[in-house]
C-alpha cells in the first residue's frame, strides 16, 4: 500500500469518525427528546385524572347543592323513607348521619336542620337508632330462633350491649323479656 493510499484510507476513516460522533450525538438529542416527550405525556395523563376526579368532586358537590338548596323538606324527608327505610340502609353498623347526608346529597347541617323542623327524633342519630331498634323488635318477632347476637347483627347494632340498651329504653324491657313476653 502506497503513501497516498494510507492517508487516503485515514481521511476516509475520520470522515467516517466525525460521522459517527455526529450520529451518537443525534441518537442522545432524540433519546433526550423521547424521555423529554414521556414525562410530558405522563404530566399530560396525570393531569387529566386529577381534572376528572375534580370534575367528578365538583359534580357530585353541585348535585349536594342542588338537593340541599332546590328540595323542600318533604321532599327531603320523602327521599330518606325511600332510600334509609325501604333499602334499609341503616342495618349497615357503618351507617351513620355522615353516610345518610351523603346517601340523600345534603350536607350534615341541613340535615340536622331538617330533622329539628321536621320529626319527632331531635337529630339524624336518634332516627337511625329508632329505625334499628324497630327493626329489631321487628325480628325478634318474627325470628324467635334468632340469637340476640344476629338480632344486634341483622338490625346494624355495633353489639349486643347497645341492642340492649336500646330496647330497654325503648319498652321497658330487655330483648329476652320481650321475647319471653312475645311467646306468653
Amino acid at each position: 500500500m502506497t503513501d497516498k493510499e494510507i492517508k487516503a484510507l485515514q481521511e476516509e476513516n475520520a470522515a467516517l469518525r466525525a460521522e459517527v460522533d455526529k450520529l451518537k450525538d443525534e441518537m442522545i438529542r432524540l433519546v433526550n427528546r423521547n424521555l423529554d416527550l414521556t414525562e410530558r405525556f405522563e404530566d399530560d395523563v396525570e393531569l387529566r385524572r386529577r381534572t376528572e376526579v375534580a370534575r367528578e368532586i365538583l359534580e357530585a358537590n353541585i348535585e349536594r347543592q342542588r338537593n340541599a338548596d332546590l328540595q323542600d323538606d318533604g321532599q327531603l324527608m320523602a327521599m330518606i323513607e325511600i332510600r334509609v327505610e325501604q333499602e334499609k340502609a341503616y342495618s349497615d353498623p357503618d351507617f351513620d348521619v355522615k353516610a345518610l347526608a351523603e346517601l340523600i346529597g345534603v350536607s350534615q347541617e341541613r340535615l340536622n336542620q331538617l330533622f329539628r323542623r321536621k320529626t319527632i327524633h331531635r337529630t339524624p342519630s336518634a332516627y337511625i337508632d329508632n329505625l334499628r331498634t324497630l327493626h329489631a323488635l321487628q325480628l325478634l318477632r318474627e325470628h324467635p330462633n334468632y340469637t340476640i347476637a344476629v338480632i344486634a347483627e341483622e338490625a346494624g347494632f355495633a353489639s349486643v350491649r347497645t341492642l340492649q340498651r336500646r330496647i330497654q329504653d325503648a319498652i321497658g324491657m330487655t330483648p329476652v323479656d320481650y321475647r319471653l313476653m312475645l311467646m306468653k
